[in-house]
């Protein structure tokens, strides 16, 4: 199963991310997402980090989710590679870990910068197969 696909869209970047579980939709939309912004596969995971997040629905919480995520890697210049994610769908909550490092310009190509998450076209099956589309601004 592949983990993620572009959608084309004339003015943003589009994604459709599948998984086995729709946590591992989420983890698989975080790795698409920073394999716009750089190559994923050269990150290491030197930090770790804590990230719980509750919302008023699954919809939000992948929002929430990716923007967390893109807050943390425009304000401290990190990048991540691993993501390890929980969520609990009665509660429309989400515990993770992740790892990453530092953005080096001698060891990590610059990408695309994503501006925000959106929620146009912004979709999550809860059933198999279980996928979650996502649209970023650039």
């Amino acid at each position: 199963m592949k983990k993620y696909e572009f959608i084309d869209h004339t003015a943003d970047v589009g994604v459709k991310a599948y998984g086995k579980t729709l946590s591992e939709c989420f983890e698989h939309a975080a790795v698409s997402m920073f394999d716009i912004i750089t190559d994923s596969s050269r990150i290491e995971s030197k930090g770790e980090y804590i990230i719980n997040i509750e919302s008023d629905d699954l919809e939000q919480l992948l929002v929430d989710w990716l923007s967390e995520l893109l807050f943390l890697q425009s304000s401290r210049n990190i990048v991540f590679g691993e993501f390890h994610v929980n969520i609990d769908q009665n509660k429309s909550s989400l515990s993770s870990t992740v790892f990453g490092e530092e953005f080096d310009t001698s060891k990590h190509k610059s990408g695309v910068e994503i501006k925000a998450v959106t929620y146009h076209m912004l979709a999550i099956s809860q059933h198999e197969p279980y996928y979650v589309q996502v649209l970023f601004d650039i």
